[in-house]
């Protein structure tokens, strides 16, 4: 049986509504936190989650 694991919040280390599983693959999920109500991007792989940080818009110049 796989092993399952509560995701935390990356923001405020709480308990989010997800569950993964060892052979869960997420890539780019939109992540929400109920209790800081944070929203983040995350990848997780083999129960290892890692923070997506984007690149903020550049102005366009001419």
């Amino acid at each position: 049986m796989p092993e399952i694991q509560w995701v935390l919040c990356p923001v405020c280390r709480n308990k989010t509504r997800l569950k993964i599983r060892g052979d869960t693959i997420l890539i780019n999920f939109p992540l929400y936190c109920p209790k800081c109500k944070q929203e983040t991007l995350i990848t997780a792989k083999n129960l290892n989650i890692t923070i997506v940080k984007e690149p903020d818009a550049q102005t366009q110049s001419r």
